[in-house]
Order: structure tokens, then C-alpha cells, then sequence
């Protein structure tokens, strides 16, 4: 298809200037209403655009899917088709909805048909989650942990100038924006000099991040390189990898995160994809040692994406805590993408690698009530006036980002989690 994207181009669809869903983003998610079934959707204003049915009603001829590829739990089997289908798939969709092409805004019993309110729409988990990579990318945030916890002198462990330092997560507990979760409880030991003792985390807390989705990879033994990273990479979404940090300082030595972690990480629902974010590439930092050739990479691979976190209490007021952007990441999606796979570990459809958290240069700019409070030394005042140095019961944590640039907006919506006591 060699129709392109421009940036001056309108939709029919009404689609506010601060929306989220420009027709320059047509991101992809699968919802479901009480009266329709879970189903592939692209998200256009305050619309959703039904690929089910835009396929039944003939719209999407001449392109690899099948029916069961849109009437789906999960854009899994949408993205089996591969990088080239998806790219094409959303091309048809843009230029179904431009301002000029008649072929779906005249027919008004089709549109009835396949454009949704997504106030009407109950969001689920976009993919199927096979397997999780946490990445340890932002050196503000890798230093400011080992400023608290270990040598303020040599912040940085010897290894993370070299490689992006990441840990296998646990996939199962990957959840969608609007569920739940409980204080987790375990193993804590808050004083080095008595025994450790068991129940609810008492130091609960949120961790800012992105996260990258796969397309299926290459086999068993084979490596993907920076440069045909892009190749593999269907798209992104926000991340919230919460953390329990009293039981994770207890159990990480020797072997890392565990039941701090597992617990539940949130995504938003909508997974923008790579062609809508190409455009807000910039320049990543010059990186000192020079790394290892097979991290070395070309061009501008680094996203500016502005993130904000807020805490809603459970009254209902928010406050704005963190104002972030993910161009601060040292380390690069090709790049972790590239070292996940050196050793010829193989990636599947659905795979999910998160940034680590997203901290910037100054304080208001850090990712975690870890660094926001500097290990609750310094508690943060809300708007309603209560003071948090980790969260509460009844905290809901929001995370927004958006891409923004020549009047157009690129944005991923939100994901929003209430924090239950513990069960």
C-alpha cells in the first residue's frame, strides 16, 4: 500500500485537538460492550473503530486477516500476520477515516455498525503475555537507588555503562488499566538487627515505565541486531511495575526481584505502534564507555514521550506528582532488544520488555515514590493536604503520556489502578 500518513491530514470523525487518538495514531486494543463480544478495535477521538465488523461489511479485502484475527480476546493472532499486514492494516483504516474518502462515511447503517463510543466500551488486556523482560534503562534512576542503598560515590554497579541490565518477570500477573490490586504481603525486615517478619507491604509503590510488544521473532539460537529491531517491534504501551519495596530489599540478594515484584505490573490498553511514534524520534545520549559493537546502533532511536503520574485518594482528589519523559532512558529499545537476544534467547508474539523506571534529571521529574519521597525522608504534600511517603489503601495511581509535536498528538490514554487493602 503506498498510501502515507500526513501530518495536515483530517478525519470525518470529530477528534478534539488535546485527544489522545489523532488520526495520525490509530492505535490498536481489543474492547468489548454488553452487547458485543471482545474484538479488535482502533481508537479514533472519543470513538473506537470495530475491525470486526469493518471486515464482515468487506472494508478490509485484498488484506492477510481472517475474521477470527478481529473477533479475538487479544491482537496475538492480528499480529502473527506480521509487521508488513499490521503497517497495511492501518493504513487502510486511516484512509477509511480521511476527511475526503466517501467509501464508509456516506454509508450511514454502516457506520452505525462499526464506530463504537468508547464510553460505551469495557477495555481488556490488548495481548496475550508469553513471557516479561523488566530493563533496568534510566542511569537518573540507577543512580539515585544506589545513592540511597549503596556507595553515593559509585552510584552505578560496574556492569550498567556496559549492558542493559534487565530481569525475567512474571507474565501471569500483568494486568489492564481499571483492575485492582491488594497489598501484597510477605517477608520484611525492617530492622537489620531482629528476625524478618511477615504481612503487608508497608512500602508500597508505583514504578513509571513503557513497554515494548513483539511480533514473533527468530528462532532458538538466532540474535535480532539493533538495526532490525524496528522489524520486531509492534508497538508500546504505559507501565506500572509495582513494587513492594520493604520485601524486595529483604529477598533480592543474590537472586533479584521476586515476590516484590510478581505481584501485578499494569499497561494501558491501547498499544500505539511504532509507525505512529517514528515522527518524535530524537537523538539518545552520547554513551561513555562505548559499548560493546553489537549494541552500537544508527540513528535516532530514542522517543520523547511526556509522562505525568498523579495519585488520586479515595475521595476522589488528584494530584499531580511526576512530570517525566521517556527520552531520559540511557538505554534504547534496539539496544535491549539486541542484548535480550545476543545470546540467542528467541522472542515470541506478545512478548513484553519494560523500560525500568523513568526518572529524569530533577526531582519532580523522578518515577517512583521511592525517589519522589528519597526513601520517605522528604513525604510529598497532596492537594487535599495528606502527606504520603509511600502509598495508601484507597490510592489510585494514574499514568498519562502523550507524544506532541508540529500540531499533532500522539497520546496513549492512561492507566489508572486502585490499591486495595490487603486480603
Amino acid at each position: 500500500m503506498t498510501l502515507s500518513i500526513s501530518n495536515t491530514d483530517k478525519s470525518w470523525i470529530e477528534v478534539a485537538d488535546n485527544s489522545d487518538f489523532s488520526l495520525q495514531n490509530l492505535p490498536f486494543g481489543i474492547f468489548r460492550t454488553q452487547n458485543l463480544s471482545p474484538r479488535v478495535g482502533v481508537a479514533i477521538g472519543d470513538q473506537i473503530v470495530d475491525l470486526q465488523s469493518l471486515f464482515v461489511l468487506g472494508y478490509l479485502e485484498n488484506l492477510p486477516f481472517t475474521k477470527d484475527d478481529f473477533a479475538t480476546n487479544y491482537l496475538n493472532s492480528m499480529m502473527l500476520k506480521g509487521k508488513a499486514a499490521c503497517r497495511d492494516l492501518r493504513l487502510r483504516v486511516y484512509k477509511l477515516l480521511l476527511s475526503d474518502s466517501p467509501d464508509l462515511q456516506q454509508n450511514e447503517h454502516h457506520c452505525a455498525q462499526i464506530l463504537v463510543n468508547q464510553s460505551d466500551a469495557i477495555m481488556q488486556m490488548p495481548v496475550k503475555v508469553g513471557d516479561y523482560t523488566d530493563f533496568y534503562s534510566s542511569r537518573e534512576h540507577a543512580t539515585n537507588v544506589g545513592i540511597m542503598f549503596r556507595d553515593p560515590e559509585n552510584a552505578l554497579l560496574p556492569n550498567w555503562l556496559h549492558i542493559p541490565v534487565g530481569y525475567h518477570g512474571r507474565a501471569s500477573s500483568i494486568i489492564c488499566s481499571g483492575t485492582p490490586i491488594h497489598r501484597p504481603k510477605g517477608q520484611q525486615r525492617p530492622n537489620d538487627s531482629e528476625p524478618p517478619v511477615y504481612g503487608p507491604s508497608k512500602l508500597l509503590d508505583f514504578e513509571l515505565e513503557m513497554a515494548f510488544i513483539t511480533f514473533e521473532g527468530k528462532p532458538l539460537g538466532d540474535s535480532i541486531s539493533t538495526t532490525e529491531a524496528d522489524d520486531y517491534i509492534f508497538g508500546m504501551c504505559l507501565f506500572n511495575d509495582w513494587s513492594a519495596r520493604d520485601i524486595q530489599k529483604w529477598e533480592y540478594v543474590p537472586l533479584g526481584p521476586f515476590l516484590g515484584k510478581n505481584f501485578a505490573s499494569s499497561i494501558s490498553p491501547w498499544v500505539i505502534t511504532l509507525d505512529a511514534l517514528e515522527q518524535f524520534r530524537i537523538p539518545g545520549p552520547v554513551q561513555e564507555p562505548k559499548v560493546l559493537s553489537y549494541l552500537e546502533y544508527e540513528g535516532d532511536k530514542h522517543i520523547d514521550i511526556n509522562l505525568q503520574v498523579a495519585i488520586e485518594t479515595d475521595a476522589g482528589n488528584e494530584t499531580v506528582i511526576s512530570n517525566s519523559n521517556y527520552k531520559h532512558m540511557y538505554w534504547n529499545m534496539n539496544q535491549q532488544l539486541a542484548h535480550h537476544t545476543v545470546n540467542g534467547c528467541d522472542i515470541h508474539c506478545g512478548d513484553m520488555m519494560a523500560s525500568g523506571t523513568i526518572s529524569g534529571p530533577v526531582p519532580e521529574s523522578y518515577g517512583s515514590m521511592l525517589e519522589l519521597s528519597w526513601k520517605g525522608t522528604k513525604p510529598l504534600t497532596l492537594n487535599d493536604g495528606s502527606e504520603r511517603k509511600f502509598l495508601q489503601d484507597g490510592d489510585t495511581v494514574i499514568m498519562r503520556g502523550y507524544c506532541e509535536k508540529d500540531g499533532v498528538r500522539v497520546g496513549f490514554g492512561e492507566v489508572s489502578t486502585k490499591i486495595l487493602p490487603a486480603k
